[in-house]
């Protein structure tokens, strides 16, 4: 029989696992954009390896044991007439392939740690509450909604957070004398510009060694930081960045939903004596779709670019071996992420496993570690920061501590 978890210890450690895997992607993935790797590049990387790994765990813990009529092994299932099933799965997997991708764009306008914080705890609230009542209330609603609650009070907090640090770069800024943007442009920093069009286009962007390091949280490490990033967004319209969170967030909340119908056909779409799909099989075919799409998109996006970002060619992709690494490991994490999230949901309950949309806290340490944000900002910043981390640290407690089990 293929590999379930079932035990409370296995159940806590694989949604643990899964939000600091679902963390720590974004980090990777803005790592590149800062260093000025074009986002199509990165994103035809990471749909490579988020397919790996949906096809590692499926031809391991898929096929391990022997199938029964319960519990089929994944060659067997693939055989199987189950396509109601398997489109809720594939649809799953293109809604978040869309959320991901939107998300990409979001992490320039934004920030990793606002988008995230924002992202999260609108997909938690509604993910959740939705999953729950799918789910056939196994969750305990008692420990369950305040968990929900405490994403709703760190989404206000996380909004504040970001106003109080936007304040504090205008006021460092300020203080260096760049107090309004050159006229007849939009951008504060359009004459400081050091990288030409054609150098991103062939993937040639500037190393981060070849950049003089400012010292992190001052103006000039800000000044830095847009010089050499693919996507420049000073002088952009935040509001653009927050409709790109809020789109995808509808898509991250389709996707839960879809994922959770896939292998509980709590709508009973299955011809009777029709197993439901195995977590592994599952998640392949929502992998597949996923990937499907993240390719058709970012090639076109490589001939017809949007935020501003320069055009590339289907060469200069395979030539760009600038970061491809990180690029790689980033969609090798969100892929384990996403598996370890639905072997958690389908054992626990969904609801319970929408804990790992607490990745904030892993966002915003590498925020911290990686890119200096919240460096040098104000007390009142840093205050509301651990206001905000504390709730995240309520969530998770609280909605883990709600896992029921699923009677099979």
């Amino acid at each position: 029989m293929p590999v379930l978890v079932e035990d409370r210890g296995g159940i806590v450690a694989l949604l643990l696992v899964s939000l600091f895997f679902h963390g720590t992607w974004p980090a990777l993935v803005t790592l590149l954009e800062r260093r000025g790797r074009l986002p199509q590049h990165t994103y035809l990387d990471y749909s490579i390896t988020n397919l790996l790994a949906a096809i590692i765990m499926a031809l391991t813990l898929g096929q391990a044991g022997e199938s029964t009529n319960g519990t089929p092994k994944f060659f067997s299932q693939v055989a199987q007439d189950n396509w109601p099933s398997v489109l809720f799965a594939m649809a799953g997997g293109i809604a978040l392939g869309l959320a991901n991708l939107l998300l990409q764009y979001a992490f320039a306008f934004l920030g990793l740690s606002v988008t995230t914080v924002i992202f999260t705890c609108l997909v938690a609230v509604t993910g959740t509450t939705m999953n729950y009542f799918l789910d056939g209330r196994i969750n305990r609603a008692a420990i369950l909604f305040p968990g929900v609650g405490c994403f709703l009070i760190a989404a206000l907090l996380g909004s504040v957070v970001h106003a109080s640090n936007v304040k504090d770069d205008k006021d460092k800024l300020s203080m260096s004398g760049i107090q309004s943007c050159p006229k007849g442009t939009n951008n504060c920093f359009a004459v400081m510009m050091v990288h030409h069009p054609e150098e991103l286009e062939n993937g040639h962007g500037r190393a981060l060694s070849t950049i003089s390091q400012a010292e992190v949280g001052t103006a000039e490490f800000v000044i830095q930081v847009e010089e050499r990033r693919s996507i420049k967004v000073f002088g952009s319209d935040k509001l653009l960045g927050i409709g790109l969170v809020l789109l995808s967030t509808v898509c991250a909340s389709i996707c839960s939903v879809a994922s959770n119908l896939a292998t509980n056909d709590q709508w009973h779409t299955l011809m009777n004596g029709v197993p439901h799909l195995v977590v592994y099989t599952a998640f392949f075919y929502f992998s597949m779709s996923c990937f499907a799409l993240g390719v058709c998109l970012n090639v076109l996006f490589l001939y017809r670019p949007m935020a501003g970002v320069p055009a590339s060619s289907i060469g200069a992709y395979v030539r760009d071996w600038n970061g491809r690494h990180w690029a790689l490991l980033s969609g090798l994490l969100c892929g384990f992420g996403n598996g370890f999230q639905f072997m958690g949901g389908q054992a626990a309950g969904y609801a319970a496993a929408d804990s790992v949309q607490a990745l904030p806290l892993v966002c915003t340490f590498w925020g911290v570690v990686l890119f200096g944000e919240y460096r040098r900002s104000s007390m009142k910043t840093y205050i509301l920061l651990v206001g905000m981390l504390s709730m995240f640290v309520a969530a998770v407690v609280l909605l883990i501590a709600s896992a029921g089990h699923r009677k099979t």
